[in-house]
């Protein structure tokens, strides 16, 4: 289906001539007049329908389709609507070309600057300065011993190039690959939407691209419209048409109002059958998209891209508005969402970290840069005296071009490019992998969120519950039947009315289903509530099929659809005698408080007082619900045909009611289950159940699942308790309340979708406990879409969710299970994981590289790693290591350490050390070959080698070294925890054993016979069997290095903390408005990190200055001055006295450590605290704490910002 979708871009535009030819095809209206009637709303609508087709049924034979049979499943009928009205399907936008891809990885700074410095070398090798005038230049060309060598300058230049392009391919690649998932993750999604429609009077679930003109289609509560149509019967048909008309009230429709359904429109009520009128490019969305040329600017493609669900139909709606105050209403609508999807808790920290790298990296350049040059100037004019000749100009600009290349090396290599690449490789591997675990993921970076997850809250029902209802016990006529009763022992009249009252008042499209296999189960299709009350009808040797024929759907009088404020459904139906009957359904709890009367055992109504009521709750409901039961009543209502009532007036209709039965429905929960919940708390995840179920039936279920434990201190709470606990007095929110309620609560039963969004929200801004929660969520219902949206990770239910769910939510769940769940927690910790151990081993090499090319770059004016080598250095630490480490499978012992929480740093104490400890090891090695390896090895030394001498053994020697170091230390780099045994699990992962020996394969061909480009000359066995051995003893250090207990050692600082709560400058969210799909955004690395980085330090020195002088006003006294000093040059006072035990890097949550710093200072002779204005000196003690509190060690503080990034 997708295939034919795809291609079916190209017979989009279709010839003029033939759609406006009249009548085309031999149907009764053109794909024009369709248009342009459903650009009416409401009334006039209502009109052009009554005066061009009579009525919907007039329409209908127009377009040759039946209101009840639908089209005939014939294919060539269906293949000519789709030739003439074109298809269910938008273009999307075509992808980016691998050059154009190639074009943005080319745009990155430091690949610029390379690039120019490589041409200016190559442009100066081709020069070459006369002869006789070499002498008066120095000893420029002294080293070249024959032309040949000479000749030999343009190689460097030329392989800078080619390395360029390498990791310009690489990127282009990635990217590429990462967009081609992207696409088919998007097609499996558009191919998993499927619709109800009627096709030779079969309710069918077609693909949603292959619905066509004239269908008729089923519209029910939490469908998103996939095509234009209009409505032929409808029962209290309620359509949020915000995504069209920006107005968020919910529009009634009706066939004698509002008959207008609109594409991209989500049924919020009711259902109905209407006729599809305009699909694809010209329904009413396909027309928007094609004002935006398909989503035509950047902006819409971002939005599209993120959220494009049901890419056929409904192209994400949201942006477009209305179609006049689209520009600003899409502004102002990118400002609103940039909270809900800030970063993501781990591209906040990475992207802080590369930041201040990537500052130190360009101050060590330019460091390297100037010395270089200082030096090369004072040596040769001042020192040696020469005079700067013309002749020599080329010659000088030659040296300075090497040392600026030099300056630019050390820059490449510390940046660390290959970070937003890792993190891209490992999200991009655990979503193909997730897939496979049933975990659908929409938004990219909720897979690394749910890593971090605090709190999951669950629904019941089909999640923690098979969602496989069948009724077990009943209350019917006066007995209480522990199963289900013989039909010969119940009164006829009793029956009857039994069956009538579940067979009508379900929605027709619930049924059940012969099995598909032999031995199966029968199958269950539409509502499972109803489908068990069906079943039950079977199971009384009755058929509800017979009864749906005798009333079919369109003599239903009125329909009062469920919904969950009601959480009851009725259905009124017309009887012989003129009178009107009302059948009933609902919680129990609350249809039998409009009960007047039962009926007893003769079939007879009887007087239900609320006495009986209480009575009834304590011997049948409450005992049924403890069985973990849930319990539904089943009632009826007559009306007299002398006056009709008031339909509109529902209290007054739904009420008086006689009760036929109450049923007890069970629901089993998934034999899986308990041992999930089981892996989540020993993971630190606290699991809470918030259903819409009695309270009894939900703290069953939670004992069977293992939710609450016998012993535990837990609350569980109804609706209505939770919201007395948590409001004030005004009926306001209160997060204090809630901080008391949260934190035990376990169940919350019978609750609204805003209980839900309440508590949800609560958790999330809640600053108690010692870290920030991070929640989870998982919904199904079209009511669940706020909790979903404001979660940090919405999980929808891929089977039994409405489309309005899986629309909110940021990953799917294809089997609807809550193990599933876990997986996704094992797979973002793994992610997590990966990253970090990424960062490990990319430092450890960056921090040996700079170090090493600035060393040596002042002591010997050469680097000991050239351009070339160093660029190789950087492809394998970066591209290959990404691809290495962040491909690690996860393990199950990923779920048994507790989660890292919003406030961890990337880089823990242990990691801190691993980095130093083995820079140390390198550098030592390093530096020892650097100045006495020539003796060691006993060969010619490589140091102050003029300009274009051939590569020496010596320096071979280095670089070689270098690289087994590093590949040895990508093995230790697999375990951040400190764990001994590295080599634990390492064939699990192909790709990482592929890629450390394919890396030693290349670097044996770079040294033998990398020649000249390379600066490589070939080595000998013995001496590569000493790289090798240096390089080996990086395991046997490593376990050196792991026996150092990390907690000696106090003077490690973390690092990598997220982004303070107030860190957003203006700036940033000015960037962040264009940053919100990370998809989209992982393509700008490097530039957006250049750019950033300078923008943070000017907006942080302004800052800082704008601080200080507003402080300084504030503070006139030159005491209070001093003490502002004092406090800044004794941090650890204002530790010891107010935050205990926060390190001084700190996120905890910025209120709470506010609150805590405002702790009165100690008494001090005089009890004010604003002493300092009133002109009355306070002991320093008092003052310090009063201007600490300014300076408080907070992330959000200015200071802190300067402090770790410059």
């Amino acid at each position: 289906m997708g295939d034919m979708a795809n291609s079916s871009i190209e017979f989009h535009p279709k010839p003029q001539q033939q759609r406006e030819a009249p009548h085309a095809g031999g149907f009764g209206c053109t794909l024009a007049e369709l248009r342009s009637l459903m650009e009416l709303r409401g009334a006039e609508a209502l009109q052009k329908v009554q005066e061009a087709y009579g009525d919907v049924s007039g329409l209908c034979r127009r377009l040759k389709t039946s209101p009840t049979e639908g089209l005939a499943n014939n294919a060539n009928d269906l293949e000519k609507r789709r030739q003439i009205y074109g298809q269910n399907f938008i273009p999307p936008k075509q992808p980016k070309t691998f050059l154009q891809l190639v074009w943005e990885a080319l745009q990155d700074v430091t690949l610029i600057i390379l690039e120019v410095a490589a041409i200016v070398s190559l442009g100066l090798s081709f020069y070459a300065p006369p002869g006789e005038e070499s002498e008066a230049c120095g000893n420029v060309s002294a080293g070249a011993e024959d032309e040949g060598e000479a000749e030999a300058g343009w190689i460097e230049g030329a392989a800078i190039l080619l390395s360029v392009t390498c990791v310009v391919l690489v990127t282009a690649f990635n990217d590429w690959s990462k967009e081609r998932q992207f696409r088919g993750l998007q097609s499996r999604i558009e191919q998993e939407q499927r619709f109800s429609v009627i096709r030779d009077g079969q309710l069918l679930q077609v693909p949603v691209a292959a619905l066509v003109v004239g269908d008729i289609a089923q519209v029910k509560y939490g469908d998103l419209l996939p095509a234009d149509g209009v409505l032929i019967q409808g029962n209290d048909l309620k359509i949020d048409e915000s995504s069209l008309t920006g107005e968020s009230d919910h529009v009634r429709k009706s066939a004698d109002k509002d008959p207008m359904l609109l594409s991209g429109t989500h049924v919020m009520e009711g259902s109905g059958r209407m006729v599809v009128t305009a699909v694809g490019v010209n329904s009413q969305t396909g027309i928007i998209f094609t004002l935006l040329g398909a989503g035509g600017e950047e902006e819409e493609k971002k939005d599209k891209k993120a959220k494009k669900q049901d890419g056929a139909v409904a192209m994400e709606m949201q942006p477009l508005k209305s179609a006049e105050g689209g520009e600003t209403e899409e502004r102002e609508k990118k400002k609103a969402s940039v909270p809900k999807k800030e970063k993501s808790v781990l591209q906040g920290k990475l992207t802080k970290l590369a930041v201040q790298i990537g500052k130190a990296g360009l101050v060590m350049s330019a460091i390297t840069v100037i010395i270089l040059v200082l030096y090369f100037v004072i040596e040769t004019f001042v020192v040696d005296g020469r005079v700067w000749l013309a002749e020599c100009t080329p010659v000088y600009v030659q040296y300075f071009v090497k040392f600026f290349i030099i300056g630019v090396t050390v820059l490449v290599v510390a940046v660390p490019e290959g970070l937003p690449l890792a993190v891209t490789i490992s999200l991009a591997y655990s979503v193909k992998k997730m897939m496979r675990d049933n975990n659908l993921v929409r938004h990219l970076d909720a897979c690394e969120t749910m890593g971090n997850a605090t709190a999951i809250c669950s629904d019941k029902t089909g999640t923690l519950t098979t969602n496989r209802m069948t009724v077990v016990q009943s209350y019917l006529g006066d007995t209480h039947y522990k199963e289900v009763p013989a039909p010969s022992t119940l009164t006829p009249k009793i029956l009857d009315l039994l069956v009538h009252a579940i067979s009508i008042n379900s929605a027709y499209t619930t049924k059940i289903l012969p099995p598909e296999k032999e031995g199966a189960l029968p199958r269950q299709v539409g509502n499972k509530t109803e489908c068990a009350l069906l079943g039950f009808v079977l199971d009384l040797k009755r058929d509800f099929q017979p009864v749906r024929e005798q009333i079919p759907e369109d003599k239903l009088y009125k329909v009062y659809t469920f919904n969950s404020v009601r959480k009851s459904m009725s259905t009124v139906i017309r009887m012989p005698d003129g009178g009107f009957r009302l059948f009933s359904k609902g919680a129990s709890e609350i249809l039998l408080k409009k009960c007047t009367n039962i009926l007893n055992s003769n079939g007879e109504p009887r007087g239900f007082r609320p006495r009986d009521r209480d009575d009834m709750v304590k011997k049948i409901i409450e005992p049924m619900a403890c069985d973990g039961l849930r319990t539904i009543c089943i009632a009826y209502r007559d009306f007299p045909a002398a006056q009709e009532p008031d339909w509109d007036n529902e209290n007054e209709v739904v009420g008086d009611l006689t009760c036929i039965a109450v049923v007890g429905i069970e629901d089993p929960v998934r034999p899986e289950v308990p041992e999930a919940i089981r892996k989540c708390q020993r993971a630190g995840i606290t699991v809470r159940m918030v259903t819409g179920d009695n309270i009894n039936t939900a703290r069953a279920i939670a004992a069977k699942c293992g939710i609450i434990q016998p012993g535990e201190d837990f609350l569980c709470l109804e609706g209505k308790e939770f919201n007395r606990r948590i409001r004030n007095e005004k009926g306001e929110i209160e997060q204090e309340r809630l901080d008391k309620v949260w934190p035990k609560l376990r169940v919350l039963a019978r609750s609204s979708p805003t209980d839900k969004h309440t508590l949800v929200k609560g958790i999330i801004d809640s600053s108690t406990g010692e870290q920030r929660q991070v929640v989870a969520v998982t919904g199904d219902g079209t009511n669940d879409g706020p909790a979903l949206k404001k979660a940090d990770v919405g999980f929808a239910m891929g089977i039994a969710g409405t489309d309005v769910a899986k629309e909110a939510s940021d990953i799917i769940l294809t089997d609807d299970n809550f193990t599933s769940i876990v997986k996704a927690v094992m797979w973002g910790r793994n992610v997590y994981d990966s990253i970090s151990k990424f960062l490990q081993f990319q430092l450890t090499v960056n921090v040996v590289a700079v170090i090493v090319a600035f060393t040596g770059a002042c002591i010997t004016q050469d680097s000991p790693l050239k351009a070339v080598q160093m660029l190789w250095v950087n492809l394998i630490m970066d591209t290959f290591a990404s691809l290495a480490l962040a491909t690690e499978p996860p393990t199950e012992s990923l779920l048994l350490r507790k989660p890292y929480g919003r406030d961890k740093p990337l880089i823990s104490r242990t990691m801190m050390k691993n980095i130093l400890g083995h820079a140390v090891y390198q550098l030592t090695i390093i530096f020892t070959l650097l100045f006495v390896g020539e003796l060691f090895f006993d060969i010619d030394s490589g140091r102050n080698a003029p300009l274009h001498s051939p590569p020496s053994e010596h320096y071979t020697i280095i670089f070689n070294t270098f690289v087994m170091m590093q590949l040895f230390n990508e093995i230790n780099a697999r375990k951040i925890h400190g764990e001994r045994n590295v080599f634990h699990g390492i064939f699990s992962n192909p790709i990482f054993c592929t890629i450390v020996l394919g890396t030693f394969a290349i670097q044996i061909v770079i040294v033998q016979f990398g020649g000249k480009p390379f600066s490589c000359c070939p080595l000998s066995t013995e001496q590569w069997l000493w790289c090798l051995f240096v390089g080996v003893g990086e395991l046997v250090w490593g376990q050196v290095i792991a026996t150092i207990p990390t907690s000696q050692l106090k003077c490690l600082k973390e690092a990598g903390h997220g982004p303070g709560k107030d860190e957003m400058t203006d700036e940033e969210l000015a960037e962040g408005e264009e940053e919100i799909d990370h998809a989209e955004r992982e393509l700008r690395r490097g530039q957006i990190l250049w750019f950033r980085g300078l923008n943070r330090i000017q907006t942080q020195i302004r800052v800082v200055k704008a601080f200080r002088s507003s402080l300084y006003e504030g503070l006139e006294k030159p005491e209070s001055k001093t003490s502002i000093h004092n406090f800044m040059a004794t941090p650890e006072f204002l530790i010891n006295d107010y935050t205990h035990n926060i390190p001084l890097i700190d996120d905890t949550d910025v209120d709470e450590n506010e609150e805590r710093l405002r702790a009165p200072p100690p008494p001090s002779p005089n009890q004010n605290n604003n002493a300092i204005d009133s002109g009355i000196y306070l002991t320093t003690h008092g003052t310090k704490s009063a201007t600490s509190s300014v300076f408080s060690s907070r992330p959000g503080s200015p200071l802190h910002s300067v402090e770790t990034s410059l």
